[in-house]
C-alpha cells in the first residue's frame, strides 16, 4: 500500500522563506491569486473580466480593431475574438468596417455597453479594497508604482 506525506508544521513554512527568496515565484502566486478574486467577482458581476476591460477600453480610447485590442489589453487574439462575440450578442458592442482600414473592423461599444460598464465599475472599489485589505494605502501606491517599474521599464513616473 503507497503512503502519503502529510505536511508537517516544518513544512508548513516553507512559501514564506520561498517567496522571500524568489520574488518571481512570490509575484506569480500573489498574481494568481489576485486573478482569481477578480474572476470570481466578474462572475458574480454577470461580466467576465475581459468583457469588462475591452468595454472600458473602447470607452475610453473609442472604436478600435480587435487586433489593438488584443494587443494592448495583452488578451490573446483568439480568446478577444470570443469576447468581441459575446459582448456583440450582448449588445454591448458592435462591429463595423474600420473607416481608415477597410481591411478591418473596428469595434464600438453601444449605450447598452456603456450602462453595463457603469454598473460594473460601481462595484470595483469595494473589490479592490476587499482584496487588497491587507495592505495599507501607502503600500498599495507603492505596489502601484513598483509594478509600473516592471511593466514599463526605463519610463520615468
Amino acid at each position: 500500500m503507497a503512503t502519503t506525506t502529510r505536511t508537517t508544521d516544518r513544512g508548513a513554512a516553507y512559501f514564506p522563506q520561498l517567496a522571500a527568496e524568489r520574488l518571481d515565484i512570490a509575484l506569480c502566486r500573489a498574481s494568481a491569486a489576485v486573478s482569481r478574486a477578480a474572476e470570481a467577482h466578474a462572475a458574480g458581476e454577470g461580466l467576465g473580466v475581459g468583457q469588462h476591460l475591452v468595454l472600458q477600453m473602447l470607452d475610453v480610447v473609442g472604436p478600435c480593431s480587435q487586433q489593438t485590442l488584443s494587443e494592448e489589453l495583452r488578451i490573446d487574439r483568439s480568446v478577444m475574438v470570443g469576447i468581441c462575440d459575446e459582448l456583440e450578442r450582448a449588445g454591448h458592442a458592435r462591429r463595423e468596417r474600420n473607416p481608415r482600414d477597410r481591411r478591418s473592423y473596428a469595434v464600438t461599444i453601444t449605450d447598452s455597453g456603456r450602462a453595463r460598464l457603469a454598473e460594473a465599475q460601481a462595484s470595483i472599489p469595494a473589490f479592490l479594497e476587499d482584496t487588497f485589505q491587507a495592505l495599507t494605502l501607502d503600500e498599495r501606491g507603492q505596489l502601484s508604482a513598483i509594478l509600473a517599474k516592471l511593466l514599463h521599464p526605463g519610463v520615468d513616473r
